[in-house]
Formats: C-alpha cells, structure tokens, sequence
C-alpha cells in the first residue's frame, strides 16, 4: 500500500478521533472522519502491546494493509480511517481478520456489497 493512502501525524491522528465517529465489534474499533477534498481514503493503525509481541502486531497490521488493498474500490474515499485492533485480533488469521473488518466497516457503511464484476 502507497504512503499517500496512510495516516502517520499525530495530529491527523487526534483529528479522526476528536472529530470522527466510530464503530466497533469485537475485534476492532474504527474511526472515520469525512474528508471531501481527499481523493482517496488513509487509514492509520494502531496495535497496542497488550495484544502481543512485535511479530504479531505487525502480522495484524499487515493483515489489515493487505485488507484494504484487495477492496480499494469498495472502500468509501474521501475518508480517514484508523484502525484499533482489539487483543482478539491476535488469535485470527487472515480470512477470520478480513470477515471482522468486512463486518465493521459494513456498519459503519464504509464498504460497498460485492460487485459482480468479480464473480
């Protein structure tokens, strides 16, 4: 994933969730903030150390780029999002993470239906 589509300053960071509102389920809590003039979505993430070692968190982080990469068209744009994963989170493996986030996202309505282009 590109560094454009991410979320990296502070600052950026305390706007999504001082001026975002979020959904969440058992794994994950999502912050989205509207932003109009973006032509694309960021997301950030955040994996706290409770939820395990450096090799973990960074599997999970890399299972949620990799989430958001294989469904960038379905993905609203001109959105900030970041990403919290729960200690749940540690345990899942990739197809369990991408139904979590699918479901979370889907209400927040962030995530358009399958399109039938790809059946």
């Amino acid at each position: 994933m590109k560094k454009t589509f991410r979320i990296k300053k502070n600052t950026e960071f305390q706007a999504v969730f001082q001026k975002g509102r979020s959904v969440a389920n058992r794994q994950f809590v999502i912050y989205m903030l509207e932003k109009e003039d973006q032509t694309h979505f960021r997301i950030g993430l955040s994996v706290s150390k409770k939820i395990g070692n450096a090799v973990t968190r960074n599997r999970i982080k890399r299972y949620i780029r990799q989430f958001f990469q294989e469904n960038q068209e379905r993905v609203s744009p001109h959105k900030d999002y970041v990403i919290i994963a729960r200690k749940p989170a540690a345990e899942m493996d990739y197809h369990c993470i991408k139904k979590s986030l699918e479901h979370v996202l889907r209400v927040g309505k962030s995530i358009r239906k399958e399109s039938d282009e790809n059946k």
